[in-house]
């Protein structure tokens, strides 16, 4: 599916696709598991006896055993193999074209993963089938629960096969899913009092400080949000993104679409022909660095390259699907605090 189709889409399609930066948290790869690499060995056999699980749609899993096959979201897998728990089915953008880990496969060493679909819309449910999963984890974009990277074609059929899970990544800030899928962590073994664990959420807590100071430091910085596709360059809102939401909620100034130039995606963000991609001042942009898009260094418009902000070379990497993980979270917190208090006024 080209991202050039974009005006064709649904707006789930857009999401997926690489139209909706409103989506969650900026990522860059930073550390993860145990000092080894890996995940702490001893998580999951903490876990033992009935499980139970409230999700965020309100829906309470309950099961005989804690679940150990799980079918998750990469992103989700991502985030509870950060926590010690090891997810072995996954679906979503896992693998690179050349095989390399997708970016929202965080550490998990994605060769040794059972991958039921890779791409949107596409899920094996045969394949998914014979897994024999116990419970399927995802996120949800909207109000109502819709699982996320689960086709609407064949979700009566997988949701027939295991009870589903879903944390929401709609219209809340940032704290509050790393907070939900923490939850869920420990509700599948995880010790959330280790060191490990608490050190990454304080980590978290000095970044958040930080930002904050950078954006009271800097109030006249403008920060734009943005992503590339082939025909259309687009800028997100605050409004419904895990990430954007919680920045503003700390002061960054963002650009921000007027809602009638979003109506058409839900609120979630403004398209702009190449033409127009000035359209907006920004001092710093943030671009959505998903497998699915055209990255800054890969951008070829003259008229992106003319961007002041641009010129500047102040342009960081942002991923609107988060990897709910204290550890993930921190180096985009510190990443655009570094950014802000380092910009020149360009806007």
């Amino acid at each position: 599916m080209s991202n050039g189709t974009s005006a064709n889409l649904t707006r789930r399609g857009l999401l997926a696709t690489g139209g909706a930066l409103g989506l969650g948290v900026a990522l860059t790869a930073c550390g993860g598991g145990s000092e080894d690499g890996g995940p702490d060995a001893s998580a999951s056999a903490k876990a033992s006896g009935p499980w139970t699980f409230r999700d965020d749609r309100g829906t309470t899993v309950k099961l005989d055993e804690v679940p150990t096959r799980i079918v998750a979201f990469t992103g989700v897998a991502a985030a509870l193999y950060d926590y010690g728990i090891e997810v072995e089915g996954v679906f979503g953008p896992t693998r690179t074209k050349d095989g390399k880990a997708d970016v929202q496969a965080g550490d998990m060493d994605v060769s040794k993963l059972t991958v039921f679909g890779n791409k949107y819309d596409q899920f094996n449910v045969e394949q998914y089938a014979a897994f024999q999963p116990q419970v399927l984890i995802s996120t949800t974009f909207d109000d109502a629960g819709t699982l996320w990277y689960v086709p609407e074609t064949s979700k009566d059929k997988i949701a027939k096969l295991a009870p589903s899970v879903a944390v929401s990544v709609y219209d809340r800030q940032l704290t509050q899913p790393l907070q939900r899928m923490l939850e869920l962590a420990k509700s599948l073994g995880a010790d959330v009092t280790s060191k490990k664990i608490t050190d990454a959420k304080k980590r978290f807590e000095d970044a958040s400080a930080r930002l904050r100071a950078a954006a009271k430091a800097r109030p006249d910085i403008k920060v734009m949000a943005g992503s590339a596709s082939q025909d259309l360059f687009y800028v997100s809102g605050t409004n419904l993104s895990v990430d954007l939401e919680y920045f503003k909620a700390l002061g960054v100034n963002f650009v921000e679409p007027p809602e009638s130039a979003k109506k058409a995606t839900g609120g979630w963000f403004e398209s702009l022909s190449w033409e127009n991609v000035d359209k907006y001042g920004a001092d710093i942009i943030m671009m959505d660095d998903r497998s699915s898009t055209i990255q800054p260094a890969d951008i070829t418009e003259g008229t992106w390259k003319e961007l002041p902000a641009v010129k500047a070379g102040q342009v960081i990497s942002r991923s609107p699907e988060p990897i709910l993980s204290y550890d993930k979270c921190v180096p985009m917190v510190e990443n655009l605090a570094k950014a802000i208090e380092n910009a020149k006024k360009v806007s």
